[in-house]
C-alpha cells in the first residue's frame, strides 16, 4: 500500500532521485578516470614496490600508504610523528589523579582509514597481525580498537622499512620476534571461519 497517491509529494520526489541518479553517474565517471589515473602514475613512483610488496596492500591500498609517508624522508622524524599525526595513535589525557585514553580527533580521516583498513587486511596474511590482533580482543579490545592497535603497530614497522627503502620481509620480523621472546609466536592463529564467530 502507498504510503501517499499525492502527485504533489510523488512528482518533486522523483524529479530529486532522477536529478540524483545523473549525479551519481557523472561522480562514478569521475571515479573511474581518477582510478585509472593512480593506477597508471602509482607504479613509476621509486617508493611503489615498497608499498605494493605489503601484505594485504593491493593496487587499492598501496598508493594510499605510499601518499601517507610520501617520498620525502625527512617529513617524520619518527614513527610516532607518522602515527600520531595518521590519527592512530591514542590520546592520554589526565586531571588531577584522574586519565583517560581517547583517539585522536584532529587528523586527516582518510589517512588513518587508510592505515585501519589496511590492518584489518593483514590478518589473514600476516602471521604476527592475525596473532597480535586475537591478543587484542583476548585483553577485552573491541574489534575496531584491536585493529587501530594494530594499525599502531604496523606503522612503526612501515616507517622503518620506508626511512631505509627496504621492503617488509615476514620472516625477517618473526625472526626478531623470536630472538626477543615474543609471545606472539606461541598464540593459535585465526582462521576465517572463527574471525567471523
Amino acid at each position: 500500500m502507498p504510503l501517499t497517491e499525492d502527485p504533489a509529494i510523488i512528482r518533486p520526489k522523483q524529479l530529486l532521485v532522477e536529478s540524483l541518479v545523473e549525479q551519481l553517474r557523472i561522480t562514478l565517471k569521475s571515479i573511474a578516470r581518477f582510478d585509472a589515473e593512480i593506477d597508471a602514475l602509482a607504479p613509476t613512483l621509486p617508493d611503489y614496490d615498497l608499498f605494493r610488496s605489503l601484505p594485504g596492500a593491493g593496487p587499492t591500498l598501496a598508493p594510499r600508504l605510499l601518499v601517507a609517508f610520501g617520498e620525502q624522508r625527512d617529513r617524520y622524524a619518527s614513527a610516532a610523528e607518522i602515527q600520531m599525526y595518521a590519527g592512530i595513535a591514542p590520546v592520554t589525557e589526565r586531571s588531577g589523579k584522574q586519565h583517560w585514553v581517547h583517539w585522536r580527533m584532529q587528523c586527516p580521516t582518510f589517512m588513518r582509514q587508510t592505515f585501519v583498513e589496511w590492518a584489518a587486511l593483514t590478518i589473514p596474511r600476516s602471521y604476527w597481525a592475525n596473532a597480535y590482533y586475537r591478543q587484542q580482543r583476548a585483553k577485552g579490545a573491541a574489534h575496531q580498537a584491536a585493529l587501530r592497535a594494530l594499525a599502531f603497530k604496523w606503522a612503526r614497522i612501515l616507517y622503518r622499512c620506508w626511512l631505509t627503502r627496504t621492503p617488509y620481509d615476514e620472516s625477517k620480523y618473526l625472526t626478531a620476534l623470536k630472538r626477543r621472546g615474543s609471545t606472539l609466536l606461541s598464540l593459535p592463529v585465526l582462521t576465517e571461519d572463527t574471525q567471523t564467530a
